[in-house]
């Protein structure tokens, strides 16, 4: 059976602290699942973009690697 990879909009109070996240450019342990594969990589949150209907972090781990993490893949959850 093939895998829904609908986007599910997520909490507006999450959001935002994803919103925060990236104004203090704060770095945080983030967790998502990608492809089936669970992920998670220490990052700094830079920005937020939406595109086709779906919302992304941009992050960058030490390596200065970025990353464009699909919101609704995400499983951790920010402090704030």
């Amino acid at each position: 059976m093939a895998e829904d990879n609908r986007y599910q909009p997520i909490n507006c109070e999450i959001h935002d602290g994803f919103e925060l996240a990236c104004m203090r450019r704060a770095v945080h342990k983030i967790n998502w699942i990608e492809e089936g594969d669970t992920r998670t990589e220490e990052l700094r949150c830079i920005d937020l973009e939406s595109k086709a209907g779906q919302e992304f972090l941009i992050a960058e781990n030490r390596a200065g690697e970025q990353f464009r993490i699909r919101l609704d893949w995400i499983t951790s959850q920010l402090p704030y």
